[in-house]
Order: C-alpha cells, then sequence, then structure tokens
C-alpha cells in the first residue's frame, strides 16, 4: 500500500545551496498514515523541507511489521535522497522475521532518534494497586490473573511488558491489541486490569479520571507528565523502553550527506512552534547525532535480541 503527499514547497537557502539535496526527497515511513511515526514524519518534514530548500515526499508503505517499507530503503541509491522513518520493530525484526532480504544491522546509515512516544503502566480506577509496588504486590498474589493490554505482539510496550514482568519476577496474563487505543478503551470500560501503550494513548482515559498512571517506562521522567514517576523511581530500575520514530539512510551514504540531514533536522526540532506540535502527539523530541544514535541502535538491538529470547516472543 502506498500514500504520497507532498509536504512541502522548496524554500531558497543559500546556506544550504549545495549539490545534495539536488532534487526532492523521498521519506518512506513504513507504518499506515494516521499512526504516530507517520503523524510525526507529516509534523516535522515541512520544516525540513524549508532548511533543505528541497520539497520532501512522505509514503507510507506498509506490510511485515516494518520490514517491506524497509528493504524500499534498503535497496535504494545511497545518495540521501531515500531515507527511511523507521519505529522501535527496527530493534525487534531482526529477531522475529525469518528470511529477511536485507540485514538491518548493516543496511542503514542512522541518522537521528528523532522522538520517543513514553511508554507507562496505566490500572483501572478499582483495582487494588495505588502504586508500582502495590500492583507488583498484587500479581505476586494471583499469579497470572492480572490481564495487562498492549499495543500488539512483539510492539514496544510488549517488549516493556516484558521487561517489566523479568525485574518484577511476575506473571500476568499479556492481551495484545491492534493499537493502543484499542487497549485503552478496554481498560476504562473494566475489562482489563492494566495497559503497557503509550502515554498518548492512555492520556484521554487518564485525563478524564477513568484509569490511573503507575509509572514511566523512561530514563527519566517525562515533560508530558512530569509529576509521574519513573520505573526506577519507584523501586524498580532495568524498565526503560519507549515507542520512537527515528531516521536512517541507506548504508554507504556519504557522512557529508548524513550531517546535512543532521542539521536540517536538528534546526527544524529547536523551534518552538514544533515542539509544541509535537507535543500535543504525544512525542518528545531528541535530535540525537548520528555517532550517538548508532549505539543507541546497536545496544538497543541486542537487548530487544534478549528479550525476545528469554520470554521466546513469536509473531501472531
Amino acid at each position: 500500500m502506498k500514500r504520497r503527499i507532498l509536504l512541502a514547497l522548496p524554500m531558497a537557502m543559500p546556506a544550504l545551496a549545495q549539490s545534495f539535496p539536488s532534487r526532492s526527497l523521498r521519506v518512506v515511513v513504513p507504518f499506515a498514515a494516521g499512526g504516530a511515526a507517520d503523524s510525526a514524519a507529516r509534523t516535522i518534514f515541512p520544516r525540513i523541507a524549508e532548511r533543505l530548500g528541497q520539497p520532501v515526499v512522505v509514503e507510507n508503505r506498509t506490510g511485515a511489521g516494518g520490514s517491506l517499507g524497509g528493504y524500499e530503503v534498503a535497496r535504494a541509491a545511497a545518495d540521501g535522497h531515500t531515507l527511511l522513518f523507521d519505529a522501535s520493530s527496527h530493534l525487534v525484526n531482526p529477531h522475529l522475521i525469518r528470511n529477511l532480504p536485507f540485514d538491518y544491522a548493516t543496511a542503514f546509515a542512522p541518522i537521528s532518534q528523532v522522538v520517543t512516544f513514553p511508554q507507562v503502566l496505566a490500572v483501572k480506577n478499582d483495582l487494588p494497586a495505588p502504586t508500582l509496588a502495590a500492583f507488583i504486590a498484587l500479581a505476586k498474589a494471583r499469579p497470572g490473573q492480572l490481564s495487562v493490554g498492549t499495543q500488539g505482539n512483539a510492539t514496544a510496550g510488549h517488549m516493556g511488558l516484558v521487561q517489566f514482568c523479568q525485574a518484577a519476577g511476575i506473571e500476568v496474563t499479556h492481551a495484545p491489541y491492534r493499537g493502543g487505543a484499542d487497549a485503552a478503551r478496554d481498560l476504562a470500560a473494566g475489562a482489563l486490569d492494566a495497559v503497557f501503550i503509550t502515554m498518548l494513548s492512555a492520556r484521554p482515559i487518564v485525563d478524564s479520571g477513568r484509569a490511573r498512571f503507575l509509572a514511566v517506562a523512561n530514563t527519566q521522567r517525562s515533560a508530558l507528565r512530569p509529576q509521574l514517576p519513573t520505573f526506577a523511581e519507584a523501586g524498580l530500575p532495568g524498565v526503560a523502553i519507549s515507542e520512537w520514530a527515528s531516521l536512517f539512510a541507506p548504508a554507504g551514504t556519504p557522512a557529508e550527506i548524513q550531517q546535512t540531514l543532521y542539521a536540517a533536522l536538528r534546526e527544524a526540532l529547536a523551534l518552538a512552534e514544533l515542539r509544541e506540535r509535537l507535543a500535543n502527539l504525544g512525542a518528545e523530541p531528541v535530535g540525537s547525532s548520528p555517532e550517538v544514535f548508532a549505539k543507541f541502535v546497536t545496544d538497543g538491538r541486542a537487548e530487544m535480541g534478549r528479550v525476545v529470547r528469554e520470554a521466546n516472543i513469536r509473531l501472531d
């Protein structure tokens, strides 16, 4: 399935009037239109287009957990004009999908982790667990009886739930949904005991008083809900995972082009107007350097491999 939208007309930028970019850029989002990564892309790339002096076209190329879109970019020319805007499945897919036609570890040049979507643990209002410690105690008293919804099998929410259960030494019943909004709706209705999903999906039912946050799976508190403790602050270190959207180029893309893309991204993310729009999407801007992001990808892929193996996770 392909969906293409022209995001911005070129704006003259004399400082970037170089050989790159020499034409419009194509950004492949390997997920459906309207999702978190797609919404972030269509919010951010008009501002990047202004800085590069060329239009940017976002194209949704869905299927196979995002790997079809990944393959589209992996085989593209390494000239910076075709890019991948991928999510955390980038780290999980190599461990779950057999016979991939490319290697995630060698097919891409990491440009930047652009935004994150914090994952949270939220519970229904009448669950006798006002804190994370109380939830853990309840789960130990009722092994396998508490139901916890996520946005789907092998998603960031599912992987975070596995991390949580391993760190806490508890067993719960995983209820995978086809998205965080569906899981949140069932939590509000009392059909679930808890959810491990993005703050964006859980926020409406918490703000309306139909559920309660317990902790956020960040290394630091989220600017979107600064009063909410992290898992480590609530007494359980080792649980830190978020959904994210990040920029990749095909492997072999020249370093100068990578730096041009990164500089345009950093300038865009510094705009107060853009940061406000991202906050409304439940996204926190990051803008890490290619070097920092490359290490994040390498370390994250190894960690997700460990979680997949130890929890024996399989695709449906």
